[in-house]
């Protein structure tokens, strides 16, 4: 079925972007796997190409779009590519954009978005800490007043972009008596005397991806770097999480498609007993429901982008895109690993990787579960 959600514009951005990742992106892929970080040089030609500033201004070097579907198309055309370089892309442009852009002072925009936008400055956001999980009402880093400096002690981990990042947001604890309602974000910039970097996290799946440990030990940051209100961090990510739930969806759908593709020609390639192993009949019935559930799952997501787009995009739709886009495509991914035999346990075939790429989006965002448990709730239950 032909998708109605992109108008020309969308295409010709497509266009270019998948240029852009042929060119710069696909040449060094095993070498971004074995160094597991993506180099600062595919940052400045994305953003030398636009790319990065798609929600920024263009005062501030942004391109100003003001039109979310450019954001899907970015991560559709990376997604295909790898999973991590989506993820990584999909952390500075789609997640800390919005802080950024939103919740800044005027100093703080002419400060960072310039350098956000040319891709010299990186950007990593850290909520989630070694014994919170999903639960960020618990995080236990804090950030305690000194004069007109605050002092940030403690730790986050599964950062991505963790190591790379010139500027990291940073959830703190300011009110500890006021719980959720006592968190407060800050911008700690590299080279920030305290802030220290632990190792490269040995992920499972998605080695491209900078991944890592953050401590702060006694990090004193000026007010002036405080993100948004004073004890008005929760409220400032439940707000913006709708928009990182439906950019990890769109990523979702985006690496599965081609992966599914591949395994489809696969299907008509390979002859066992004779025949096609398509042509066998539960072959021929898998890859059918296959790529029916995906085309469903795609038609809902467009939805929700189009929805995102005007403002309209609830927490708990988000909540339902991000659960069901990340199930569907690692039960995909599966079948196809299954599909191509033994060849599909090795990691010279995508199917392999993807498969193992895949595994973590039922976990980041908020588990699959936490995502249940927001749905289940908005059901009055």
């Amino acid at each position: 079925m032909k998708r109605s959600l992109f108008e020309s514009d969308h295409e010709d951005f497509r266009a270019s972007v998948r240029e852009f990742v042929t060119r710069t992106i696909t040449p060094v892929e095993e070498k971004l796997v074995e160094q597991r970080y993506i180099d600062r040089d595919i940052w400045l030609e994305a953003g030398r190409n636009g790319f990065l500033g798609l929600e920024v201004p263009e005062e501030y070097g942004g391109s100003g779009a003001e039109d979310y579907r450019f954001n899907a198309v970015l991560a559709e055309e990376l997604a295909r590519s790898s999973a991590a370089v989506a993820s990584c892309f999909g952390i500075h442009v789609d997640i800390v954009a919005p802080y950024l852009v939103k919740l800044t002072t005027e100093e703080q925009k002419k400060r960072w978005l310039p350098g956000f936008c040319s891709g010299e400055i990186l950007t990593a956001i850290a909520m989630t800490e070694p014994s919170g999980g999903s639960d960020l009402a618990a995080l236990k880093t804090t950030a305690v007043k000194d004069g007109d400096d605050f002092i940030i002690n403690g730790s986050k981990t599964f950062i991505t972009n963790g190591n790379s990042a010139d500027l990291v947001i940073v959830a703190t604890r300011t009110t500890p008596e006021k719980k959720a309602k006592g968190i407060t974000l800050f911008a700690v910039e590299n080279g920030t005397e305290g802030f220290s970097r632990g190792r490269k996290l040995d992920k499972v799946g998605q080695p491209e991806s900078d991944t890592a440990e953050l401590f702060f030990e006694n990090v004193r940051v000026p007010s002036s770097n405080m993100i948004g209100e004073f004890d008005g961090g929760f409220i400032h990510m439940m707000q913006l999480l709708p928009q990182e739930r439906i950019s990890c969806s769109v990523a979702n759908l985006g690496h599965v498609r081609p992966i599914l593709e591949e395994t489809l020609q696969y299907a008509k390639d390979r002859k066992a007993f004779g025949q096609q192993i398509g042509s066998l009949q539960w072959n021929k019935f898998l890859l059918a429901e296959l790529v029916t559930k995906l085309d469903v799952a795609q038609a809902y997501i467009d939805n929700c982008i189009a929805a995102h787009g005007i403002g309209e995009l609830t927490a708990i739709d988000a909540a339902k895109a991000k659960w069901w886009s990340s199930q569907v495509q690692n039960e995909i991914l599966d079948h196809c690993v299954q599909l191509h035999g033994g060849y599909g346990f090795m990691n010279e075939y995508r199917a392999a990787r993807a498969w193992k790429d895949a595994r973590v989006t039922k976990i980041w965002a908020g588990s699959n579960e936490i995502m249940k448990e927001l749905i289940g709730r908005d059901l009055g239950l």
